[in-house]
């Protein structure tokens, strides 16, 4: 009976260990196969530049395309096929984050937005200022590949070229306004000439190899740049449409409503998005108000607005004043990180003007990031175009934002990662990296930062505008407001000049939904915080928490939710 008994128990521990063994190999395979799939997507991107050449200019004719939707929908299929319980919780961020990355590219394809590149700061132009910039050459064999980029440019300004011109017939076209502006830049590239251009800075004032640059740019680049330029006065301007939103386009409101979604990495509508708007302006109204009070000014809401935009106090009388201010305001709350952080990049900030070519149309300020592989620091551009319209007082939440512990901290240190794949390290969500980097403008007010009432009136007017976003963005996009009207709503709300508001609404027009994301984000990072501090009471750590969100790089905020759910268990 005992025998009986002991091989009863044996089978049975048997069947168990097995049982074990089958889950593990199941997910382990579950691991493998998701690790395949995501070589097989960094595969992709590499025989992409590979096919053109190591020109680094994407490759977007219509083969190309559609060799890389079949492969993206198989990808897709690949991705779905996976059980996310099999995953680790690594495992699991890598499949939802490429599983976002590759939906939102076949969304992209399906409505051809590849038609209209082109927005208020340049569209498709900008990247290749982008992309310039971000190189070192420093060898002959760096030299031939940059010989080889810039001889390959004129053929790809001829493709997208070719893509707006086929934009017209599918009724996919960017407004009359876009148009203009694009055409401004352009003519600043133009009018800069090649021997100034910014395609030499990457040569590190080698005078020979500059010479030859500057050669091809002006036999090859130039004349394409010129070409672009006549074919958008000629051609593409006169049918541009005069309606700003995308709404005026084919299929433009479901585009629309489908931006929302990726942008939010929520599943909202346009009419959430603008409810929530209209609430948060309320809210931040009434701050404003109360500072007002307390400074006892002489005049109402409208009146202060006029002081600050025009009282010389408030504004810098050179670039160079303007530079070192933001200079400061970094270096000091560099000196406050360690409070707030435990983990910091290893990679400097440097403060630097935003290219001339780009500044007429340009924000504000940019955060540009550093690169290990190129030995380029982050950089953190200043816009020192017109200076009576960069007001000091609005620079501490600028400088935070696009800066420390903004852009450059978060940026720099997803990229540091280790033990994930490459695409993780490059990865940028707007909703995850402009709500943390709004959060940061939060972080200063406890840090002092605004040290005075007209700086935390500046705090407060750069979270209206942002609250003011989630208005006029769906507002023009999506409820058939007219430009003007956008820029009377955020002008009447908040104290940025009224160069910044007329740029920052033609930047809307140009990138629908893009706007929405940051305050969105940053709400949900905050309430996350909320969340985390009450559960957790004096047991909450300020340096863990920012940690934790920082943690994983980009990722949805149904995930960084996750996340802090897990945070406040374990704690």
């Amino acid at each position: 009976m005992q025998t009986v008994l002991r091989y009863s128990f044996i089978l049975s521990l048997t069947i168990l260990i097995n049982n074990l063994s089958a889950q593990i190999e199941k997910s382990e395979s579950a691991g493998e196969k998701l690790s395949s799939i995501i070589n097989q997507y960094e595969n992709l991107d590499n025989s992409d530049q590979d096919k053109d050449t190591k020109s680094s200019w994407p490759a977007l004719d219509a083969e190309s395309l559609e060799e890389r939707k079949q492969h993206l929908q198989s990808l897709k299929s690949s991705l779905a096929a996976i059980n996310p319980e099999k995953l680790d919780q690594n495992k699991l961020v890598n499949r939802d984050l490429l599983s976002l990355i590759v939906d939102n590219e076949l969304s992209e394809m399906a409505y051809e937005s590849y038609l209209f590149p082109i927005n208020s700061e340049g569209g498709f132009l900008t990247d290749i200022l982008y992309s310039i910039r971000g190189k070192s050459v420093t060898s002959d064999e760096e030299f031939a590949d940059y010989e080889q980029l810039i001889t390959s440019l004129p053929a790809y300004i001829a493709l997208r070229t070719s893509h707006l011109e086929a934009g017209i017939s599918a009724n996919k076209m960017m407004p009359a306004l876009i148009v203009k502006n694009t055409m401004k830049n352009i003519e600043g590239i133009l009018k800069a000439g090649p021997s100034s251009s910014f395609y030499l800075d990457p040569l590190m004032g080698d005078k020979s190899r500059e010479s030859s640059i500057e050669l091809l740019l002006k036999k090859l680049v130039f004349p394409a740049y010129q070409s672009l330029y006549d074919f958008l006065e000629q051609e593409y301007l006169p049918k541009a449409p005069t309606v700003i939103g995308v709404s005026q386009m084919e299929n433009g409101k479901s585009y629309y409503e489908e931006r929302v979604r990726y942008y939010t990495t929520f599943d909202i509508s346009p009419q959430e998005v603008f409810d929530t708007g209209m609430s948060e302006v309320k809210r931040i109204r009434s701050e404003m108000e109360a500072i007002i009070k307390d400074l006892a000014f002489d005049g109402d809401f409208d009146d202060f607005l006029s002081f600050l935009r025009n009282d010389k106090q408030f504004y810098a009388e050179s670039a160079d004043e303007l530079l070192k201010e933001a200079a400061w305001i970094t270096k000091r709350m560099e000196g406050m990180l360690p409070k707030y952080f435990n983990t910091l990049p290893r990679m400097p900030l440097t403060v630097t003007p935003v290219p001339e070519a780009l500044a007429p149309n340009y924000t504000a300020g940019r955060y540009s990031p550093g690169s290990y592989k190129n030995t380029k620091p982050g950089e953190y551009w200043v816009n020192t175009y017109d200076l009576p319209s960069r007001p000091l007082y609005s620079l501490p939440a600028l400088s935070l934002h696009e800066g420390v512990p903004g852009h450059h901290t978060q940026i720099m240190l997803s990229s540091e990662m280790e033990n994930v794949p490459t695409f993780r390290q490059q990865m940028y969500l707007s909703a995850f990296g402009e709500g943390w980097a709004l959060y940061t403008e939060f972080l200063g007010k406890e840090a002092g930062i605004y040290d005075t009432p007209y700086k935390e009136f500046g705090r407060l007017t750069y979270e209206m505008w942002r609250a003011c976003r989630l208005v006029v963005d769906p507002g023009m996009h999506y409820f058939g407001w007219t430009r003007e009207e956008a820029v009377k709503f955020m002008a009447e709300n908040t104290a940025l000049s009224f160069r910044e508001v007329n740029s920052e609404i033609d930047r809307y027009i140009g990138w629908p939904a893009q706007a929405v994301s940051y305050k969105m984000g940053e709400l949900k990072i905050r309430e996350l915080r909320k969340k985390a501090e009450f559960a957790l009471a004096d047991r909450f750590d300020i340096r863990a928490f920012h940690d934790l969100v920082l943690s994983q790089g980009s990722v949805p905020m149904a995930t960084l939710e996750k996340m802090v759910d897990e945070f406040i268990a374990s704690n």
